[in-house]
C-alpha cells in the first residue's frame, strides 16, 4: 500500500465520520472495505487491553487483498456482521465470547469444516466446555491473511500456528527430518495436520487419533506406502535431553557430544602444539622453510613423485562431494540458522538440494568402494610379499604409537623432531578415518533414504538415532577436516599457506627428505631414489594448482564458518 493510498483512505474515513456527525445521524454503508481500512490499514492502530498491554486493530490491506478471502471480495462486514454502521460502538461480547463465537462465525459458510471441529478436541473444549483459550479456526488460519490450505504458503503457516499453543512439540518436531525441511520451505512432507489431523484432531491417546497406536500405520502409509509396524515406534517428537521418555535417542546424542569433543581435544590440542613448536623453530632458525611458496611457480630443483595421477582424481573428487554433502547437509540440519534458507534457495529449493546430496553421496561412495576393490586386487596379487606393517602398509603398527610419543616429546622441546617413514601416523588417521565416517554417515543415511525398507527389518526408533547420528558425525568431519586436516597439510608454518602436492603429484626432493627422512634414507641405500624422481611440474600446472588449492581451501573454510554458526545456534535453542 502506499503512502498516497493510505492517505486517501483516511481522508475518506475522516470526511465521511465528519459527514456524518455533521448530519446527527450514525449510519454509514459499511460493504466497502474502503471505509473500514481507512482505520484499520494504520499499523498503529491500537486500543488498550484490560491488562494495560496493547491489542493491535490493524489490517494490512494488500495482505488481505491477496487472501482468499479478498480475492473473493468478501467484505469486512460478511465476518463482522455486527457491524451495520459508522462510528461503530465498541462490541458488547467479551473476547472469550467472541473467540468462542467463531466457530460458529466460519461455519456460516464452512460447515462440513464446523461440524467436523465440533467433534475434535479443540471443539470439545471451545463449544461444549467453553474454553475460549482452545484452538479456533483464526489461530489456525491467519483471519485477515487467509491462504488456501492446499498452497504451500498456506501448509507451512498452519504448521508454524501450531506452536503457538504448542511451542514444545513444534521445537521437537523442527529437531527430525520432517520439521527440518519443513522449515527450509518444502510443504511436501509429513506436518501436524497431517499426522494429528486438522479439523477433526483428536487427542493422542483416543482411539480415534490418527496417531493412535491402532491407526499410526495407516496414517504413516499416507506418505509412505508400504510403511510397515516399524514405524510404530519412531519418535515424531523426541528430543535430545528427555532421557525419562527418550533414553535411546538421549544416549545416542550423549554419545556423538562426547565423541566430537574428545576427537576436537585431542587433535586440536596437537595442532596447537605443533604450531607453536614449529613456529618456535622457525623463528629461532633451528629449521628452515621447506615449502617456499614464493618460488611455486619458479619450479626450480628435482622433484619426488608422491602421488599417482589416479590417486589425485581421486582426492579432487572426494573434496568437491565432501563439500557438496557438507552444503546441502548442513543446510538441512541447522534450518533456523540464517544462511540455510538462501543457501537452499540458491541451490534450486529443499527437492533439488536433496537430490544434489545424493547424488553426491553416491558418488563419494563409488569413489570409496572402488577404492576398496583396487585394495583387494592389489593385497590378493601381493599377499605372501605384502608386510602388513611395513614401510608401505597403511595399517596402524607399534611405530606409529612410538611416532605420536616422540612428537609430543618434540612439541615440549625434550627431544628433536622424528623423523618419518613413508606414511606419518596423521596421514594414516587420515586414510582411516572415513572408513568410520562412511560407516556411520553411510548407513545412517541409506536407513533414512529408504525408511520402508529399513523399517521392514528394524524397530522404527533407529530413524531417530540415524538423524543423530548422521548429523553429528558429519559436523565432526567438517570440523576435523577443515581445521586439523587443513593445518596437518598447508596452515602450519613448514607448509604455509599451500601445499599443492595433491594436486600436481609431486614435491620438491628437499621438501621430501625433510617431511619423509625415513623413507629417503631408504630409497637412498637402495638405490630406487632416481625411479621415483620426475621432472619439476609445469608452471601452467603449478599455477592452476595453486588456484584450485586457494579455491578448495575458501570453500572449506567458508562451510566451516556456516556449521560453526549452525552448530552454536542450535545448541542454544536446545
Amino acid at each position: 500500500m502506499t503512502v498516497a493510498g493510505r492517505f486517501a483512505r483516511v481522508l475518506v474515513a475522516i470526511v465521511v465520520l465528519a459527514g456524518a456527525s455533521i448530519e446527527g445521524r450514525a449510519q454509514l454503508d459499511v460493504s466497502n472495505n474502503t471505509v473500514c481500512l481507512g482505520c484499520h490499514d494504520n499499523a498503529a492502530f491500537t486500543v488498550p487491553r484490560p491488562d494495560g498491554e496493547a491489542r493491535s486493530l490493524h489490517v494490512d490491506a494488500e495482505k488481505f487483498a491477496a487472501s482468499v478471502h479478498g480475492k473473493m471480495q468478501f467484505t469486512c462486514v460478511t465476518c463482522h456482521a455486527r457491524i451495520a454502521q459508522l462510528p461503530h460502538k465498541k462490541s458488547s461480547m467479551t473476547p472469550a465470547e467472541w473467540r468462542r463465537s467463531i466457530p460458529d462465525l466460519c461455519g456460516n459458510c464452512h460447515a462440513d469444516k464446523r461440524a467436523a471441529y465440533e467433534k475434535s478436541v479443540h471443539g470439545d473444549e471451545v463449544i461444549w466446555k467453553n474454553n475460549a483459550r482452545a484452538a479456533v479456526c483464526s489461530d489456525c488460519h491467519r483471519p485477515h491473511e487467509v491462504e488456501r490450505p492446499s498452497t504451500d504458503a498456506g501448509k507451512l503457516h498452519i504448521t508454524e500456528n501450531c506452536g503457538n499453543c504448542h511451542a514444545d512439540s513444534l521445537k521437537s518436531y523442527t529437531q527430525t527430518y520432517h520439521g527440518q525441511i519443513n522449515r527450509l520451505g518444502y510443504a511436501h512432507t509429513a506436518k501436524c495436520f497431517n499426522c494429528h489431523g486438522s479439523h477433526n484432531i483428536q487427542r493422542t491417546r483416543d482411539p480415534e487419533s490418527r496417531v493412535h497406536p491402532d491407526n499410526r500405520v495407516k496414517t504413516c502409509q499416507q506418505c509412505h506406502a508400504d510403511a510397515t509396524k516399524g514405524f510404530l515406534t519412531f519418535e515424531p517428537h523426541a528430543t535430545t535431553n528427555d532421557f525419562g521418555r527418550y533414553p535411546i535417542v538421549w544416549i545416542a546424542y550423549k554419545f556423538m557430544i562426547g565423541l566430537l569433543a574428545g576427537t576436537f581435544a585431542f587433535f586440536w590440542t596437537h595442532t596447537a602444539l605443533w604450531f607453536y613448536r614449529e613456529y618456535k623453530e622457525r623463528k629461532e632458525r633451528k629449521n628452515r622453510k621447506v615449502v617456499r611458496t614464493e618460488e611455486l611457480l619458479g619450479n626450480k630443483g628435482r622433484y619426488y613423485r608422491r602421488w599417482p595421477w589416479a590417486w589425485r582424481l581421486a582426492h579432487l573428487l572426494f573434496a568437491l562431494c565432501l563439500m557438496t554433502l557438507a552444503l546441502t547437509g548442513m543446510s538441512l540440519l541447522f534450518p533456523t540458522s540464517p544462511w540455510a534458507p538462501v543457501v537452499i534457495r540458491m541451490l534450486g529449493g529443499p527437492e533439488l538440494a536433496g537430490l544434489i546430496h545424493r547424488t553426491a553421496a553416491v558418488t563419494f561412495a563409488t569413489i570409496f568402494f572402488g577404492h576398496l576393490v583396487y585394495v583387494a586386487i592389489f593385497l590378493a596379487r601381493n599377499i605372501r610379499t605384502f608386510d602388513w606393517f611395513g614401510p608401505h602398509s597403511l595399517v596402524p603398527s607399534l611405530q606409529d604409537i612410538k611416532d605420536i610419543f616422540a612428537m609430543f616429546k618434540w612439541f615440549f622441546g625434550q627431544a628433536p623432531r622424528p623423523d618419518f617413514d613413508r606414511w606419518t601416523y596423521w596421514e594414516k588417521f587420515d586414510y582411516w578415518a572415513p572408513f568410520w565416517g562412511v560407516t556411520i554417515i553411510g548407513s545412517s543415511g541409506v536407513m533414512l533414504w529408504f525408511p520402508e525398507f529399513t523399517a521392514a527389518f528394524l524397530p522404527g526408533w533407529v530413524f531417530n538415532v540415524a538423524t543423530i547420528l548422521h548429523g553429528e558425525e558429519a559436523v565432526l568431519a567438517v570440523g576435523f577436516l577443515f581445521t586439523v586436516h587443513f593445518f596437518n597439510n598447508h596452515f602450519r608454518p613448514d607448509k604455509f599457506p599451500l601445499d599443492v602436492v595433491m594436486f600436481t603429484g609431486a614435491m620438491p626432493l628437499d621438501e621430501f627428505r625433510h617431511e619423509h627422512a625415513v623413507e629417503y634414507k631408504r630409497l637412498v641405500e637402495t638405490g630406487q631414489l632416481d625411479k621415483y624422481i620426475v621432472d619439476a611440474p609445469s608452471q601452467p600446472m603449478t599455477l592452476a594448482s595453486t588456484i584450485l588449492g586457494f579455491t578448495l581451501i575458501a570453500a572449506g573454510l567458508t562451510l566451516l564458518v556456516l556449521v560453526f554458526i549452525g552448530f552454536i545456534g542450535a545448541v542454544g535453542a536446545a
